[in-house]
């Protein structure tokens, strides 16, 4: 063993690994077997069909998908502002009959006797009292005794 802590080899130091790639043991170049032509060929072509399949994906799901979820979800929300117009549409119906029936004169002369208190010239008006109170009705037991008439009165 030398002092510099690398084992020594037959072949003065450089082994199998420390050679350059494509290089064989007497500095000639390798030749490369059919076998291994077709290999490096068939693995390109795996790696370029890989390829091919996942710029397709991607590309499906740029213009298929995504597009399509958020038509969607515009679909979804045209619909629920359809319903709500057609809810508008059927208030704004009702509040166009009562304008229409609040203009009558039947209606104008209703109005104005039920919630003004108003007459014809010739009429005599007169208002109604509202009902007596009814009496209180408590028990006759201990806390009670007493209240009942002097809450009555």
């Amino acid at each position: 063993m030398s002092g510099t802590g690398r084992r020594s080899s037959p072949s003065g130091g450089r082994g199998a690994a420390s050679r350059p790639a494509g290089k064989a043991k007497g500095g000639a170049r390798s030749r490369t077997t059919p076998e291994a032509k077709a290999n490096a060929v068939a693995r390109r072509r795996r790696l370029a069909a890989g390829l091919l399949v996942s710029v397709v994906l991607v590309g499906f799901l740029l213009v298929g998908v995504f597009p399509s979820r958020a038509w969607l979800s515009q679909r979804d929300e045209l619909s629920t502002r359809n319903a709500e117009l057609a809810a508008l549409e059927g208030e704004q119906a009702a509040i166009d009959d009562d304008v229409a029936e609040l203009q009558t004169p039947e209606e104008i002369e209703r109005i104005a006797r039920e919630e003004y208190g108003m007459t014809r010239p010739e009429e005599t008006p007169f208002r109604m009292l509202p009902g007596a109170v009814p009496p209180v009705d408590l028990p006759d037991s201990w806390p009670f005794t007493g209240t009942e008439d002097w809450l009555n009165r």
